[in-house]
């Protein structure tokens, strides 16, 4: 399996600490490779040789698979959301990556894809592709709860507030599982709406708790000047890139909230950067079409 490698956390101040989990493996990096873990294992186990899953043009997951099945043998295949995707394969980052590591990509239409969860949706993928082992979009599941419960160790014991980006609610998920009793998990979705909370139960019983929803930046994947230049500073001052759908808005929403008193000022605040910078790529294609500073 891959191996997994630690760091110490960054120390931003006296208060605010990043653990540069991002940093774990050179291509399968952040929390991609906590969820993947288990399910790799449990693939392997299963006698499965390839793994089938779900994702959109910029999407850290595929990447990861894709990756980590050419790494390590397995024969992987991509679901991608929008059929006119096909042709622009070349131009985006993630795609083109994807594809370079032995990924075979199928574009869906959209409508199509929202059947991702479809017992017949899925049936007429193992027609068409023969046996594989399935995981979901974005890689949250049972296993990949268990992966992400690793993330805390000894080393963050001290601290009183865990924060992360929110994506599917995996990470946040094994966070919540993982924390001490004096401990409080934190999380910025990246998507509008509330809708998170219902999945997060599914997985955890603690109360020990919160999605914060106000640092979405208008959803999922959009940014603006405000933001960028947040991201741009923040790696010219700490030498810590943050990528601006997960882990940018997160801490722009830790430092807004310490100004507006949320936190105790004799907390220690630790940050998960769970990675996400592959998308920086593709997201500056979109802000240079706009006309729109860069992320550097």
């Amino acid at each position: 399996m891959l191996e997994i490698t630690d760091y110490r956390n960054f120390e931003i101040d006296n208060q605010v600490f990043v653990k540069p989990d991002y940093l774990n493996h050179e291509t399968v990096s952040g929390n991609k490779l906590r969820k993947l873990k288990h399910n790799l294992i449990e693939a392997k186990n299963e006698g499965k040789n390839t793994i089938l899953t779900f994702g959109g043009a910029y999407s850290n997951h595929i990447s990861a698979v894709a990756s980590a099945g050419q790494l390590l043998g397995f024969k992987t295949i991509g679901v991608i959301r929008g059929e006119e995707l096909v042709s622009k394969i070349e131009t985006n980052a993630t795609l083109s990556y994807a594809q370079s590591c032995g990924m075979t990509l199928k574009f869906v239409s959209r409508d199509n894809y929202r059947d991702k969860t479809n017992s017949d949706f899925i049936l007429k993928l193992r027609d068409e592709f023969g046996d594989f082992y399935l995981l979901p979009e974005g890689g949250t599941n049972a296993l990949a709860i268990k992966g992400c419960e690793e993330i805390l160790t000894e080393a963050d014991k001290d601290f009183d507030f865990i924060c992360c980006a929110v994506g599917t609610g995996g990470t946040i998920s094994g966070l919540i599982n993982a924390a001490l009793p004096h401990q409080k998990i934190i999380g910025f979705p990246a998507l509008k709406g509330d809708f998170l909370s219902q999945e997060i139960t599914k997985f955890v019983s603690n109360k020990n708790w919160e999605l914060i929803t106000q640092y979405h930046f208008g959803g999922y994947g959009k940014v603006n000047t405000t933001l960028i230049e947040y991201i741009n500073d923040f790696k010219a001052t700490t030498s810590i890139a943050l990528d601006p759908i997960y882990t940018g808005k997160m801490m722009f929403g830790i430092y807004d909230l310490i100004e507006k008193g949320y936190f105790p000022k004799t907390s220690k605040i630790l940050a998960i950067h769970t990675g996400g910078l592959q998308g920086v790529e593709g997201m500056n294609q979109r802000l240079k079409q706009q006309n729109k500073p860069l992320i550097v």
